[in-house]
């Protein structure tokens, strides 16, 4: 079984080093000692976790009413409007998404480079590479 360091576990939880290690010292993330002495959590474990992670965060009150469930919320980093298109970037977390949208809707929604936005993802194809 592939196990993660707390480094490497934070980075995929989308959260800082030491909120991953306040969380494991508070119990909330099992941890234990590999061959060299590190701190690591099992794959099995982190995935649960974050399983458990996503569906806490979904029971705040400001959270829109949606049926889509691929959602990242983040930051606007970049935007790029045309005459009739634009491209939206958005940071959340580890994941940069980009977006293609008319320039009326990024006009409308009052988008701007270091607001808070959410990118919803709905897609009929989903590919997962194995790292």
């Amino acid at each position: 079984m592939q196990s993660y360091t707390i480094g490497q576990a934070a980075r995929l939880l989308g959260v800082s080093p030491d909120t991953a290690r306040r969380w494991a010292d508070a119990g909330r993330i099992a941890t234990h000692r590999d061959d060299g002495g590190r701190r690591v959590v099992d794959g099995r474990d982190l995935a649960a976790f974050s399983v458990e992670l996503a569906r806490a965060g979904t029971a705040e009150e400001d959270t829109p009413y949606t049926s889509a469930r691929n959602a990242f919320p983040g930051i606007v980093t970049a935007i790029k409007l045309g005459d009739v298109a634009a491209q939206v970037e958005i940071q959340a977390g580890p994941h940069r998404l980009v977006s293609l949208l008319t320039r009326e809707a990024v006009e409308e929604l009052g988008l701007e480079v270091g607001m808070e936005a959410t990118a919803r993802v709905k897609s009929t194809n989903v590919h997962i590479d194995r790292t």
